[in-house]
């Protein structure tokens, strides 16, 4: 049965590599209906605000998203749209897994590492934002709650329950954020002992950054608040190559919005330049979401084999190809 999802092209390099991850899932029978919904400057160009309410109305109803990179205009008075559109519906888990492939300019051959940050709460969620009229002062508001941090928690246990996972590491600062950090960890240890099939750990921020950096094979599935999440998950896609090769999901109780993690690159939007990669890899992110499991295998196995062969390969992945020879790549194996 054909399932409506919105697709957001988003802005720079975004209805470019959109093109080619619906072009894939075409090809590999997933028999989607797309509904497409403009967000970012275009949306601002086009409806005069960032995110229309026929876009929001769009998520909704169809409560699947595929989305491309977004650029929220500089200075005052424009709020995040990835931060508005996670609070707006509650997309309280941010999963960002990253994966070796071999063939990229990565400097490891075996990372496998999953990272659940929550997505609402903490310093993101914008609280008590103040800086004073001389420039001379400014303070924001970290707050997390019982709530935030058990349903994060649990979501990281159930995820790697479900996806047969070993171990679970609680990332946190509670020897210096006594009050956030240490409710975190609390309830993370709490939480913990309910699930006697997978291993507990526990780390502090920077000692994780470091391990990762020397030994990431020690780590499986990493679950934070906020703030550590948003760099620990950006370290994690340095190890597997950079963020052309980190996908994204943002999950909540009734919707979930599937993206590539980087930028617009507006300086390469149009030239038939950019890797689509990341979000490819968030469309099989999100057909493992909707248990289409047989299409998202074969998409990762005719991505893998494009890459590791080198097969008509972007730039940044060693070629000297482009967005369109590269998805031809990848639907000639599908």
């Amino acid at each position: 049965m054909t399932r409506k999802i919105t697709v957001i092209p988003g802005d720079g390099i975004g209805p470019d590599i959109i093109d080619a991850a619906t072009q894939i899932l075409d090809k590999a029978g997933c028999d989607f209906e797309y509904e497409y919904a403009d967000a970012g400057l275009i949306a601002l160009e086009k409806h005069g605000e960032l995110i229309p309410e026929s876009t929001l109305a769009a998520i909704e109803n169809n409560a699947i998203t595929l989305k491309g990179p977004l650029t929220t205009p500089v200075g005052g008075g424009f709020t995040s749209i990835n931060v508005t559109l996670r609070k707006h519906f509650g997309l309280y888990a941010n999963v960002r897994p990253v994966n070796s492939f071999k063939g990229t300019q990565a400097r490891y051959e075996d990372v496998d590492i999953i990272t659940i940050r929550e997505n609402t709460e903490g310093m993101y969620s914008g609280l008590g934002q103040t800086t004073k009229a001389d420039g001379s002062e400014a303070e924001a508001m970290s707050k997390v709650t019982r709530l935030g941090c058990e349903r994060i928690v649990r979501f990281a246990y159930e995820l790697a329950r479900r996806e047969g996972r070993k171990k679970v590491t609680a990332v946190h600062k509670a020897n210096i954020l006594k009050s956030t950090s240490g409710l975190f960890l609390s309830v993370a240890r709490e939480i913990g002992k309910e699930y006697e099939d997978i291993e507990s750990d526990e780390m502090i921020v920077d000692a994780t950054c470091m391990k990762l950096v020397m030994d990431p094979s020690q780590f499986d599935v990493l679950v934070t608040t906020n703030l550590f999440g948003d760099i620990l998950s950006d370290l994690c896609a340095g190890l597997v190559g950079g963020l052309g090769m980190a996908p994204g999901a943002n999950i909540g109780e009734k919707c979930a919005i599937f993206e590539a993690v980087h930028g617009s690159a507006p300086d390469i939007a149009g030239q038939n330049l950019a890797n689509p990669s990341s979000v490819i890899l968030a469309s099989i992110q999100m057909l493992e979401h909707l248990n289409m499991h047989e299409q998202a295998n074969n998409i990762r196995n005719a991505l893998r084999d494009v890459i590791e062969t080198g097969d008509r390969t972007t730039r940044d992945l060693g070629g000297s190809h482009g967005t369109t020879d590269f998805t031809q790549a990848i639907l000639e194996r599908l």
